[in-house]
């Protein structure tokens, strides 16, 4: 089995070629031959008409034919010339009279013919050579009565075919020509039309060290279907496998807080039951929220929550986490505030969003909420260093970090982002009132 499709192409337009070329030939010899004998015919049917036009009967039926000089044709007068006359009378078989050429000739044995009958003859004589032989029936009257004749004219087929043999010579020599430079065409319009997918092969093994991401040549539209379909395919694979790492990272971040304070809570044993049961209610949940979260669809359906209790928890736990530094935590929200969203999905954002605070927090740290309109608003704001303008947008990218020095792997925040955009509010960061770096919640339709 042939593997290549190239060589497949072009084997197959090769057999095709061979056929029709063969057919060609053979349809075109066919004709040539058989025109050529057909005007050789008409030719030796015209000279016979005026080799009859030429002949007389005398009174005692005997046929006068023209003298040598004055023969219709003059290869007739020449001895051996390959064209012969004779005539005979009806069931006669010795001729009355043969033409000069056929002096030294031995001549076929006439055949019986019919008043205007023509017959033809392909035949070969005892010299080895094929003929053509014509015979014609003819009567004349004259006083004395009506007498019947049988003219006959032989040629040699030696220049026929002859002429037969050099046209094939030529039409082979013609279509072989042809057929070489079809062939040298067609392979180079295999090569050439092949080469988008030779391409594809190249800039697929190119993605498959990781020299490039995707196809970006530029292909004809039967094939640009199929690259389109393998750069979709890419981007998903990319996207599934991003994802993944993304939801790992999100699990590992976010079971990080819980641990923190279960451990924080080891040394105090009145408060430990109580702390490992929510902590690990929290994990649990968190858990199953990674599982769920490629199927979040909004806030819609969710029930609403009440935000002042829910901030208050995650405050309580942090502050065991980082009882160490003693920071203040006022909290100024609405108790009847309530928003259309996941628990686990609004823990996780205040977690994040506290931890960080905590993190860079000297003393204070107040945690605001209210309703304008339509529209949900919760900040935090903490007294720390602050974060430079030109890096608010970078600290928002999954990895992006104002200080490496800190604990940390950039990924609170990115993880804040995702959540608030799956119920379509943002993220955004500022200069908090305290001094230091404000997070502010938005949340429309609430």
């Amino acid at each position: 089995m042939i593997n290549s499709l190239y060589l497949r192409l072009n084997l197959a337009a090769i057999l095709v070629l061979c056929v029709f070329l063969t057919a060609t030939a053979a349809v075109l010899d066919n004709a040539y031959s058989e025109g050529a004998k057909w005007s050789l015919r008409e030719r030796m049917m015209g000279l016979l008409y005026q080799l009859l036009a030429a002949s007389q009967i005398d009174d005692h039926g005997q046929p006068i034919l023209p003298l040598p000089t004055h023969l219709p044709s003059p290869p007739l007068a020449l001895p051996n010339s390959g064209w012969y006359a004779f005539v005979s009378r009806k069931n006669d078989a010795h001729p009355l009279w043969r033409s000069p050429s056929a002096i030294n000739t031995r001549l076929p044995e006439p055949f019986p013919l019919q008043v205007g009958q023509r017959h033809w003859l392909e035949l070969q004589l005892p010299d080895g050579k094929a003929y053509y032989l014509l015979g014609f029936g003819f009567q004349r009257t004259v006083k004395s009565g009506v007498y019947p004749f049988n003219f006959y004219l032989l040629t040699e087929l030696a220049p026929l075919q002859h002429d037969i043999r050099k046209f094939r010579q030529r039409l082979w020599g013609g279509l072989l020509g042809t057929a070489c430079l079809l062939f040298a065409v067609q392979v180079w319009l295999m090569h050439w039309g092949l080469r988008p997918l030779r391409q594809v092969g190249a800039e697929l093994g190119a993605i498959e060290t990781g020299a490039a991401n995707q196809i970006t040549g530029q292909y004809p539209n039967e094939v640009k279907n199929l690259t389109d379909h393998i750069n979709s395919l890419l981007a998903q694979e990319r996207g599934r496998q991003t994802r993944y790492r993304n939801a790992l990272a999100d699990l590992a971040h976010s079971l990080k807080t819980p641990l923190a304070v279960l451990l924080s809570s080891t040394g105090q044993e009145q408060d430990l039951p109580h702390t490992v049961q929510e902590q690990s209610t929290r994990m649990l949940r968190i858990v199953e929220r990674q599982l769920q979260r490629a199927g979040a669809s909004g806030s819609a359906a969710m029930p609403p929550v009440t935000i002042a209790a829910i901030a208050e928890r995650v405050a309580a736990s942090l502050s065991k986490a980082h009882r160490w530094k003693n920071i203040t935590v006022t909290q100024h929200i609405d108790p009847n505030l309530q928003l259309r969203c996941d628990e686990a999905d609004l823990i996780e954002m205040l977690g994040n969003l506290l931890d960080n605070a905590f993190k860079w927090g000297r003393y204070a740290i107040d945690i605001q909420g209210q309703k304008q309109g339509h529209k949900i608003i919760l900040s935090i704001h903490d007294d720390g260093p602050g974060i430079p303008p030109e890096q608010m947008e970078h600290i928002l990218l999954r990895g992006g970090r104002a200080d490496e020095t800190m604990p940390g792997h950039g990924i609170g925040l990115s993880v804040v982002t995702e959540i608030v955009a799956a119920y379509q509010g943002r993220l955004s960061i500022g200069n908090s009132s305290l001094g230091g770096t404000m997070a502010m919640l938005e949340f429309w339709g609430g």
